[in-house]
C-alpha cells in the first residue's frame, strides 16, 4: 500500500466528505481549513468569510489503487468549478473551488486534468491551483457528518442528490461494488 495525500475544496466540506469516503482506495477523509491567515481558525471564523480560509478535505488515498489523477476526476464531476466562490447556494471566499497541491507532480497532474475537462463546461474554470502550506482539521462534529446526520435538511437537499449522482456516474470505483 503506498499511503498518498490530496488536499481539495469545492464548497461544503460536508458534500465532499460524504464522496470521497465512498471511493476504493480512499482510507480516510477529513474536514478541514486551508488557505488563509488565521492560525487555527474555528468554523464560525471561516464562515465569516474574513479568514481567507477554505473549506477542503484532506483524503489520505492508496495510489497504488486510486491514482490522484482520477480523484481530481471525481473532484471536477462533483462540484462547478467554474463558479467563483460559491457551489449552488453555498456563497462565499470558503466555498471556493481549490487544489491545494503537495509536490510539483500533483500540481503537473492537477494542470493536466483541468486542461482535459476544460472543453466539459460552457464557462472557464476558475478552480484555484495552489501550493498546501497548512491543513488545519474542522472540528469533531463536522467528521462523518451527513452519516451522522441524514436527515437534516442540507444532508437530504444538497448532498443526497450530489452522492446519488457520483454513486451512478463512478459506481466502478466504489466501495461496496
Amino acid at each position: 500500500m503506498n499511503h498518498s495525500r490530496a488536499t481539495l475544496g469545492g464548497g461544503c466540506f460536508w458534500c465532499l466528505e460524504a464522496i470521497f469516503s465512498e471511493l476504493k482506495g480512499v482510507l480516510r477523509v477529513t474536514p478541514g481549513y486551508c488557505g488563509g491567515h488565521v492560525q487555527n481558525p474555528t468554523y464560525q471564523q471561516v464562515c465569516n468569510s474574513d479568514t481567507g480560509h477554505a473549506e477542503e478535505v484532506q483524503i489520505e488515498f492508496d495510489s497504488e489503487s486510486l491514482s490522484y489523477k482520477e480523484l481530481l476526476e471525481v473532484f471536477f464531476s462533483t462540484h462547478d468549478p467554474t463558479t467563483l466562490n460559491r457551489q449552488g447556494a453555498d456563497v462565499g471566499s470558503q466555498y471556493r473551488s481549490v487544489i491545494f497541491y503537495h509536490d510539483q507532480e500533483q500540481k503537473k497532474t492537477a494542470e493536466l486534468v483541468m486542461e482535459n475537462v476544460a472543453g466539459l463546461w460552457k464557462n472557464d474554470i476558475v478552480t484555484e491551483l495552489v501550493p498546501l502550506d497548512v491543513f488545519y482539521p474542522a472540528e469533531q462534529y463536522h467528521k462523518n457528518y451527513y452519516n451522522l446526520n441524514p436527515n437534516q435538511g442540507y444532508c437530504q437537499m444538497v448532498i443526497a442528490p450530489k452522492i446519488v449522482k457520483f454513486r451512478d456516474k463512478f459506481k466502478d470505483k466504489l466501495r461496496m461494488s
